[in-house]
């Protein structure tokens, strides 16, 4: 998102944007199933080591990432999505785990802390980039946006607490809410 405002004004520039992480999608695929070995992605992309593991999440997170750079950049949902998928769950799972020992009663997984945390930084990296956007005219901050941004975070870390991980991966229900919830609100 940070070279966005550096790309045309024309109307392909967005999709040109997504092949970027478009490319992961790529990348994901071909090393979850075992096509191309890269040891070293994988054990960071991956949590026990099993490149079969790049198919979920990290898969996931490569396809929610390049759907929300099609929405682009004068478009809040756009940087709602992104700043809560990103941003926002990157940050709960580090505070959940340092954190998270008041687990939350639905959901056993997961805290309030960790939830708090993605609530907070989803909403507050939302803030930091439509300042960022406005700066060069893409998007007009206003208090609305703002109110927006707080409700769509909000949702985001709601749904990223419910216990539906191993039916859906929360990179795309984190990515899904931010967009129903910002065609609503935006």
């Amino acid at each position: 998102m940070l070279f966005w405002p550096f790309f045309s004004s024309h109307t392909r520039a967005a999709v040109f944007a997504s092949l970027i992480p478009g490319i992961n999608i790529i990348r994901m695929l071909l090393m979850g199933l075992g096509i191309w070995k890269d040891d070293a992605t994988v054990k960071s992309f991956s949590r026990n080591g099993d490149y079969r593991e790049l198919l979920r999440g990290p898969f996931c997170y490569a396809c929610s990432l390049t759907f929300s750079t099609l929405y682009w950049r004068t478009s809040p949902i756009a940087i709602a999505s992104v700043c809560n998928m990103c941003a926002g769950d990157g940050v709960a799972d580090m505070v959940g785990r340092k954190f998270g020992t008041r687990k939350l009663p639905y959901n056993k997984s997961k805290s309030y802390a960790g939830s708090i945390a993605m609530a907070a930084v989803g909403f507050v990296a939302s803030l930091a980039f439509m300042l960022y956007f406005s700066f060069f005219g893409f998007i007009q901050e206003s208090w609305t946006v703002v109110l927006g941004f707080l409700i769509t975070s909000l949702t985001s870390a709601l749904v990223e607490s419910l216990p539906i991980h191993s039916v859906i991966d929360d990179n795309i229900t984190v990515v899904l809410a931010s967009v129903v919830v910002g065609e609503l609100v935006f």
